[in-house]
């Protein structure tokens, strides 16, 4: 079984890949191909009760049109995973690509300053369901949670979108994980 993050080879492995060298060598490939996917990057709000966080977030895609589903993958560690959970909600937002920087304010659980209307210092605002919406943010989704899916490590949580916005111009180019040094998978 691999460490939290992905770390230690993992099988399946193909036919002749036998030794714990091999299945190193091509556990490692196999990340590499991995990480060639394209993945946007995002910050995800939630809540539960008055806990609130934001987190960043590669694993998200839409998945259905009628109804309109999106779909985000969590790490069950997550300080955010307990909170989508309980609240049964999140918001997704994407980030301009000249925004690049604050994606890394949210890979730690947050400071809530509820007075300021701040998570670590940064603006946010309520969505429909409760869950923070980053004020900055190129556009955002608020969902409602309607399955969770069990994955190994992570849960997928599919919601449906109850409201949705851009407060930016909406050719505004957004963040993608390739756009930084950030990895996370394989």
């Amino acid at each position: 079984m691999a460490a939290p993050g992905g770390t230690g080879p993992v099988g399946p492995f193909p036919s002749g890949i036998d030794t714990p060298e091999a299945q190193e060598d091509y556990d490692k490939l196999r990340r590499r191909v991995l990480w060639s996917l394209p993945y946007g990057l995002y910050v995800v709000g939630s809540r539960h009760g008055d806990r609130r966080n934001l987190m960043t977030l590669n694993w998200a895609t839409q998945v259905s049109f009628d109804p309109k589903l999106v779909g985000i993958g969590v790490e069950k560690t997550a300080v955010t995973h307990a909170l989508i959970e309980g609240g049964r909600s999140f918001a997704l937002c994407t980030i301009a690509r000249e925004d690049r920087a604050i994606v890394r304010k949210f890979t730690k659980p947050v400071v809530d300053d509820p007075g300021a209307g701040t998570l670590n210092g940064v603006a946010v605002h309520e969505g429909r369901t409760g869950a923070p919406v980053l004020d900055q943010a190129v556009a955002w989704i608020d969902c409602e949670v309607r399955q969770a899916v069990d994955c190994g490590g992570h849960t997928f949580f599919v919601g449906e979108v109850v409201e949705a916005g851009f407060q930016r111009d909406e050719d505004t180019e957004v963040l993608r994980m390739e756009d930084t040094r950030m990895s996370y998978g394989g």
